[in-house]
């Protein structure tokens, strides 16, 4: 038997990728054969699915199978790779598989793969480069962003695409008034298809995978009076990404309102809607769409619902060990009310469900109030809010009290009516989870005597006040140290042994491919806690004021604050200088 015989044989031989899961207890048979149901015979689907359902983590699918396979893993996204490389294989291929090739030594071309139990993939490469094929390992996700990145459409493409899309206005409007007879309020789910021959959806489509590609939250696109433009934010900051001509904008807008299920003819009030777009890859992006009438047309902004935001541990939030449990103990109290205060845009969201993933068990009652309800979670009893028809978070938290509720969530404490049923299901054995738009963790008690509550309620009830900021993360692939003189460091009100600590060690980054130039890549969350303890109980009583309360809280040694937990990240070379200066309060203020 020729050698090219016996490794086939020794491969037919070799037990697929489930049952090796399931020798390593990692799965049950049962959870086998539900997992092989929805997959069938689709290895990558199998991958897929596997990940979604959280078995694995990308990454452990990734060590898992260099482990059985003895392929090497890499991190693919800090590879910079040649052009000549690059057109050995094409775009679509690659996206199609879930490949990339990284480099070329000789006639041997070595390609990233996701998933290298595909025995057909190899001969399909072979056939196509012409070269021998050397797999290394990488994930899904991180292998998609390469493509992207290395594989980006030309400025001048895109220009191409607006003169097609002003030739075909005509024959696209009449398509339009008969896409938008649907009245269903769910999500409509929308295939992005590349390969689409109106122009109009094709921009639109680049327009969603180039900002899920640049991890943006948030798809601004806006009509003046002379021109159009179209803006991400990323990592919390807009950033100009195309200028369509003014012509076309209305086009744009009206896709936009057919993916959302809105009304294309309404153009004088503000509408809201949702739509789920599927990827190429089979993946799943959910939108909150939201349309506003400007003097310069309309406005439209799309936010990014990223619900693999929702199950990240504390510590990848970027809460330090005193922080998480702290925050743990207060989830672990039978009763109380825990509030998370910050602007919008902070994190709440995402801490509040970190918390709630917890508290999520079989043995626990938890009912949210929430406006919108932006994530659904198995396991939660979920209400809309609904105010024209009388379904306010106050009417929903009284009929939460009459079913036997362990745990609520209030979207938000807005008014006084609000406030006291929150307070009234604390004091009588719930536990509640709800947000406050203050500036700082002392601030919340001003606001809510403000409100009406009386302060030995406030005393008496609330266990936490958590206030959080997200701060931009430094890019550490392009991470260096950064020159800020001690002048500088004494704006942060840092004393002389902290100035001495800090000098030296603060970081930035200089920008490459990978962070787009700007040097920031995701987001970290800084966060102060007040636990409500007989110190600060006396100083609410004495209604001290709320710089007053925050100077006591610290000399105590009781609050950490956003200025002092942004300084350690910054120290930690997590964040810059810049991000800590202008992003957070200094103690004194």
């Amino acid at each position: 038997m020729s050698q090219a015989a016996r490794k086939k044989v020794q491969q037919n031989n070799r037990p697929s990728m489930g049952e090796l899961l399931v020798q390593k207890k990692i799965m049950s048979k049962q959870q086998l054969v539900e997992l092989q149901k929805k997959t069938g015979d689709n290895d990558r689907k199998f991958l897929s699915v596997l990940t979604e359902m959280g078995f694995l983590s990308e990454t452990e699918v990734v060590s898992f199978l260099s482990e059985q396979y003895g392929y090497q893993s890499i991190d693919i996204e800090n590879f910079d790779i040649s052009e000549d490389v690059l057109k050995l294989v094409p775009k679509k291929f690659c996206e199609k598989y879930t490949v990339i090739p990284i480099s070329r030594l000789g006639d041997t071309l070595v390609v990233a793969v996701a998933d290298p139990v595909d025995s057909i993939l190899k001969e399909q490469l072979l056939f196509t480069t012409k070269c021998k094929i050397e797999f290394v390992l990488s994930t899904a996700t991180a292998i998609q962003n390469t493509i992207n990145s290395f594989y980006a459409q030309k400025e001048e493409e895109i220009h191409k695409l607006f003169a097609e899309i002003e030739e075909s206005s005509m024959k696209f409007q009449k398509r339009l008034n008969t896409e938008n007879d649907d009245d269903e309020e769910e999500a409509a789910v929308i295939h992005l298809n590349a390969d689409d021959s109106e122009p109009v959806v094709r921009f639109v489509n680049h327009v969603i995978i180039s900002a899920r590609n640049k991890r943006a939250s948030d798809i601004h696109i806006e009509s003046y009076e002379k021109k159009c433009r179209v803006r991400f934010r990323i990592d919390g900051k807009l950033h100009e990404m195309f200028h369509p001509p003014k012509t076309i904008s209305p086009y744009i807008i009206s896709r936009m309102k057919v993916m959302s299920n809105l009304d294309i003819g309404e153009r004088r009030k503000p509408q809201d809607g949702r739509v789920k777009v599927k990827m190429q890859q089979g993946k799943e992006l959910d939108f909150r769409v939201s349309i506003a009438p400007t003097v310069g047309g309309e406005k439209i902004v799309m936010r990014v619902l990223d619900d693999s935001a929702i199950s990240i541990g504390f510590q990848d939030l970027g809460m330090d060990k005193t922080e998480i449990t702290t925050f743990q103990e207060a989830l672990n109290q039978p009763q109380g009310l825990i509030l998370i205060t910050g602007p919008t845009g902070s994190g709440k969201t995402t801490t509040i469900y970190s918390g709630l993933n917890i508290l999520n068990t079989p043995e626990r009652n938890i009912s949210t109030a929430e406006d919108p309800v932006e994530y659904k979670i198995e396991g939660l009893n979920q209400v809309q809010m609904h105010t024209k028809i009388g379904l306010t978070f106050a009417s929903a938290l009284r009929a939460f009290l009459r079913q036997d509720p362990d745990v609520i969530l209030v979207g938000e404490i807005r008014d006084y009516e609000t406030a006291e049923i929150a307070f009234k299901a604390s004091s009588t054995g719930h536990l509640v989870v709800s947000t406050l738009h203050t500036n700082d963790t002392p601030s919340t008690v001003t606001r809510l005597l403000d409100i009406g509550i009386p302060d030995y309620s406030i005393a008496e009830n609330i266990s936490l006040i958590v206030g959080q900021r997200l701060l931009r993360r430094i890019c550490q692939r392009c991470a260096v140290l950064d020159n800020v003189s001690k002048d500088s460091l004494k704006k942060l009100e840092l004393s002389d042994s902290q100035i001495e600590k800090a000098h030296g060690k603060i970081k930035r980054g200089k920008g490459c491919r990978i962070c787009a130039n700007i040097g920031y890549k995701g987001r970290v969350a800084v966060y102060e806690m007040l636990k409500i303890t007989d110190s600060i109980k006396k100083g609410i009583f004495e209604k001290m004021a709320p710089l007053d309360l925050k100077k006591h809280a610290i000399k105590s040694g009781e609050l950490k604050t956003l200025r002092q937990s942004g300084i350690d990240k910054m120290i930690q070379g997590v964040t810059t200088f810049e991000e800590v200066l202008y992003s957070t309060v200094g103690d004194s203020r």
